[in-house]
């Protein structure tokens, strides 16, 4: 195989003729290892979210390691059985890859460097067919890779199919650099190598270049050669003839040559710009756990609170006491301050509101206190589940109308405090709620007595 692969390095000589360009492209590049760095030392992490993270960071140090070394990692993508372990094995020159008849031989991605020079390098790496039966989680392994490469080698060995349709959109979609490569060439006609070629630059002229689908022969099938010997006697032989990659070679280090930095540190960014968001994706869900037991916790303290305490006037001192508590701690749930003044006021602002749109559920409260302070603590037993309910009740509005305004960073939207509030008791159970208060704080206050 005719070797026509030039020495490259990250600054090729056209690179150098352009300081401009060559000091823009160094700068992407250190922004990419800036926000990598920023992911791995980032201290507000919550704990239990760095943990559900650990396979994520592990990639993001092996991410920047590649960053600091100047590798470049091609992927090669597509279906079961097109050729692309043969494909990888013709432009490395030797049998790196398991190249089998078995349908979805490669079960497992793999790595092998292509052409390294000085410190830096290009990889190659291999990846499970995206169609393989029964084999979702090799898709979804080859759909990683995929995303993780700076580059990624499409290959297909004829017109496009459904699947390899969605895959390279999905592809694109996620800005991924691509070259397709029209495998088994040698088994079509010129007519029909034509007009394949054809439908696939038509097919996909809004996400691959026409120069970019390049047709292959990684391992062309075997021919049958007439042999002569001395004595003029005939004999078939089988042999297969050499593969035909040089056009994806040339492809492939062109845009190296000329894009292959710029191809690294922009998916270095893509890669810390997506984790960024699941870390912020995690950190929501981990805030809205924690913050749903504080609210539970502070809901029943004020249940049992209000059920123990036979004075009217009592209760809402303590209620008041209680929500407040559970707001200042909301907030720090939040990563936020807040005074008790504050929290007094951001309860009244949201006590106002319950006021007017749950009147009857206040009757019942002030009914239940009466009958309290008319029966001289007689009755209490039997009513302070009920006005205990209502007070749990109560504080879970509350608590969700507070954490409404601490995850949308102290504000109550366009709409304010009045829709919140109503959004909030359309969508729970009061009646689920206030029995299973009840049940709860008739259990305790069993206990106690």
């Amino acid at each position: 195989m005719r070797n026509i692969l030039p020495a490259w390095r990250w600054k090729s000589s056209r690179q150098k003729n352009s300081l401009v360009e060559a000091e823009q492209k160094d700068d992407h590049l250190q922004l990419a290892r800036d926000n990598l760095r920023e992911l791995l030392e980032d201290q507000r992490l919550p704990a239990p979210v760095r943990e559900t993270l650990k396979d994520d960071f592990l990639q993001v140090q092996a991410m920047l390691d590649k960053l600091e070394q100047g590798h470049l990692h091609i992927a090669v993508f597509g279906r079961v059985s097109v050729g692309k372990s043969a494909l990888l094995n013709a432009l490395l020159g030797e049998e790196r890859f398991s190249v089998s008849s078995l349908h979805g031989e490669t079960r497992h991605s793999d790595m092998a460097a292509w052409r390294e020079v000085e410190a830096a390098g290009v990889y190659l790496i291999d990846t499970p067919g995206i169609n393989e039966v029964s084999g979702e989680e090799r898709e979804r392994m080859a759909q990683d890779v995929a995303g993780r490469a700076d580059l990624v080698l499409f290959v297909v060995d004829g017109d496009l199919t459904e699947t390899e349709y969605n895959a390279i959109e999905s592809l694109a979609e996620r800005n991924r650099p691509l070259l397709v490569a029209l495998n088994k060439a040698d088994r079509y006609t010129d007519e029909e190598l034509s007009l394949l070629l054809g439908s696939l630059r038509e097919k996909l002229q809004d996400r691959v270049p026409p120069t970019y689908i390049v047709p292959v022969a990684a391992r062309p099938a075997e021919r049958i050669y007439l042999q002569v010997d001395a004595d003029g006697n005939e004999s078939e032989m089988r042999k297969r003839p050499p593969n035909d990659v040089a056009r994806l070679q040339e492809s492939l280090w062109l845009l190296i040559e000329k894009e292959g930095m710029a191809l690294s540190a922009l998916n270095a960014s893509l890669f810390a710009g997506q984790l960024s968001d699941e870390v912020a994706g995690r950190i929501v869900r981990v805030r809205q756990q924690v913050a749903e037991k504080v609210i539970t916790g502070y809901c029943l303290g004020k249940g049992i609170a209000v059920a123990v305490n036979p004075i009217p006037l009592a209760d809402l001192v303590a209620a008041l006491a209680m929500d407040a508590s559970m707001v200042v701690h909301l907030a720090r749930v939040y990563g936020m301050s807040v005074s008790r003044g504050e929290a007094s006021k951001l309860i009244r602002t949201i006590g106002a509101q319950m006021a007017i749109l749950m009147a009857a559920v206040w009757t019942v409260n002030l009914a239940a206190s009466a009958l309290k302070l008319g029966s001289a603590g007689l009755s209490t037993f039997i009513t302070a589940a009920a006005q205990g309910a209502v007070g749990y009740y109560t504080t879970y509005v509350v608590g969700l109308a507070a954490q409404r305004y601490f995850s949308q960073g102290r504000s109550w939207g366009s709409a304010g405090p009045k829709r919140v509030v109503e959004e909030i008791l359309k969508s729970v159970d009061r009646d689920s709620i206030l029995q299973q208060a009840r049940e709860e704080i008739r259990l305790r206050l069993r206990v106690e007595r």
